[in-house]
């Protein structure tokens, strides 16, 4: 459990508090490269960390992220023509490029001296893996680019979602980084899921509903392993990795491909959970692809024109109560994502920590929140740099594998937890 404080010093990511400074010492998941697909296309709103921002693709195809509101009576950009280098605000023709930089204010005789001093708030963008990161911190920090794997095989080899998730950004990573719950809410899916079931995982998770939990301290994160029975002397280890602050990777099944999460902070009650898909040594294959955007593994269906899941809280995440009694759904919630999504936004928009009790399956979850709040704390109050902005601390993988008894997983499993090109990943 957290005391009342606590929980504030983890959850709340807005500027100027702890962990919203620590935040925005990273590279940061955006928008998908869908949304901005050609120079001067719509632009798009986005809020990220309590702030609320427009993004424009431009005639030159740089991508520039701005204060949405304009500067001169406070219009929504969002509502702006995106044409010939710059987003014009409809209201009064205000013009500002992708730096946020003001170009034209054609309704006033002065504009051209007016332009040399208005400049909208903006932030770094960069383009990788299909995915458009932002850096929000303040120059002089700005990391390298992010080094994700996923975000650096072959266009062919990865794919990529986002939903919305109602709820606080730390109990959707709590969930992610939460092992023992497969052999339950999930077993369902392990069984009939195109992206899991087959595995020989599968009856390990199945045959042993009671894990252990180990969990070692990586330099940017933790490695939580997470050990179930296999054959006569061997365990079944799933080690998951951890990279502050809200990276995850969930341990693979068979051939399938490696899946994993960014949990992105919108505001305090809400959260982009991004979800990736990737396989290190082949293309995925076009029965994969489909069955990730039809919302099988870990991503989901949508309500048309928006990354708003199509079973959500304003119609019980369309639950099925008979398929909850015949164990096919266990909680009666269809796909992964959603039973995921269902259970952590039901704790409440935050949820009360103090109220916790908490077992040796959360280990990790413990280990998680000590190691964000001495790295918020650290940042604050000494200006210690956060851990996890380096390439070499991105380049993490999660691991399935099994393991005689007396073998330690990490010491067995150390080669296997460093993503390498063109390496096979470790899996069972």
């Amino acid at each position: 459990m957290l005391r009342a404080e606590q929980n504030k010093l983890v959850t709340e990511t807005n500027a100027g508090t702890p962990m919203g400074e620590l935040f925005r010492r990273y590279w940061l998941p955006a928008l998908l490269s869908e949304e901005l697909p050609a120079p001067d296309c719509p632009p798009v709103r986005l809020k990220v960390l309590g702030e609320r921002l427009v993004a424009i693709r431009d005639t030159e195809g740089r991508l520039g992220v701005m204060d949405e509101f304009c500067a001169h009576r406070g219009v929504s950009l969002w509502f702006g023509r995106n044409e010939e280098g710059g987003l014009r605000c409809p209201y009064h023709g205000w013009k500002f490029d992708v730096t946020g930089q003001c170009t034209e204010v054609p309704s006033d005789e002065e504009g051209g001296k007016l332009c040399e001093r208005i400049k909208l708030k903006s932030y770094p963008l960069v383009e990788r893996g299909g995915v458009i990161w932002i850096y929000m911190g303040k120059p002089e920090h700005q990391p390298p680019l992010p080094e994700w794997e996923f975000a650096t095989v072959p266009a062919s080899h990865s794919f990529s979602s986002k939903r919305v998730q109602i709820c606080n950004w730390l109990q959707a990573l709590e969930g992610g980084i939460d092992s023992s719950h497969v052999s339950f809410l999930h077993s369902g899916g392990l069984k009939t899921d195109p992206l899991f079931k087959g595995a020989k995982g599968n009856e390990y998770n199945m045959n042993d509903l009671r894990p252990k939990f180990e969990v070692v301290d990586g330099d940017a994160g933790l490695f939580i392993g997470v050990r179930r029975k296999a054959e006569a002397g061997h365990l079944y280890w799933r080690i998951t990795p951890w990279v502050m602050p809200c990276f995850t990777m969930v341990p693979p099944r068979g051939d399938h491909p490696i899946h994993g999460h960014f949990w992105v902070p919108i505001d305090d009650e809400n959260c982009w959970a991004w979800s990736f898909d990737y396989h290190p040594t082949r293309p995925l294959k076009e029965s994969e692809v489909q069955a990730m955007r039809d919302g099988a593994g870990i991503h989901c269906k949508y309500v048309p024109g928006t990354y708003i899941p199509l079973a959500n809280h304003t119609n019980d995440y369309l639950m099925n109560r008979e398929k909850q009694r015949s164990g096919e759904w266990y909680s009666g919630v269809e796909g992964i994502a959603i039973q995921d999504a269902s259970l952590q936004e039901s704790m409440g928009p935050i949820a009360d920590r103090s109220k916790e009790h908490l077992t040796g399956t959360d280990k990790g979850i413990v280990q998680a929140r000590r190691r964000l709040m001495d790295a918020a704390t650290a940042l604050a109050e000494r200006g210690v740099p956060p851990p996890g902005t380096r390439p070499e601390e991105q380049q993490v993988r999660s691991v399935a594998i099994v393991l005689p008894e007396d073998q330690p997983f990490y010491d067995a499993a150390r080669d296997a937890l460093r993503a390498e090109a063109g390496k096979p990943h470790a899996t069972v």
